[in-house]
């Protein structure tokens, strides 16, 4: 099952995860996407520790469209240097990955 991934990010604001979160579910890049926040982060930046709120976005989709969800997220991001990671979904129910499977591929 590690054909499909939950990617992460972060923003600044809830109106910036709201927008990124829309443009990656209506290009397909995405399956779906929460939207968790404000969550404390603490972090180092540029050689300075440092703490902030951050609004986390939670993006569902296939192993194979990673590198496009990536390129959207690193060309539509306000950071930037935003951090983007990916986890395997290794396991889920049968109907969820077959909704993730339909809803990630391109429509062209």
């Amino acid at each position: 099952m590690t054909d499909f991934v939950q990617v992460s990010t972060a923003t600044e604001t809830r109106e910036q995860a709201v927008e990124l979160a829309r443009s990656v579910v209506r290009g397909r890049l995405a399956a779906g996407a929460q939207i968790i926040g404000p969550v404390t982060s603490a972090f180092w930046h540029d050689g300075e520790f440092g703490t902030g709120e951050e609004w986390q976005l939670l993006l569902k989709t296939q192993q194979s469209r990673y590198a496009e969800l990536e390129a959207h997220l690193l060309k539509h991001h306000p950071w930037q240097k935003p951090e983007i990671a990916a986890v395997p979904i290794v396991a889920g129910s049968e109907a969820c990955l077959r909704w993730l499977a339909a809803n990630t591929t391109p429509t062209e």
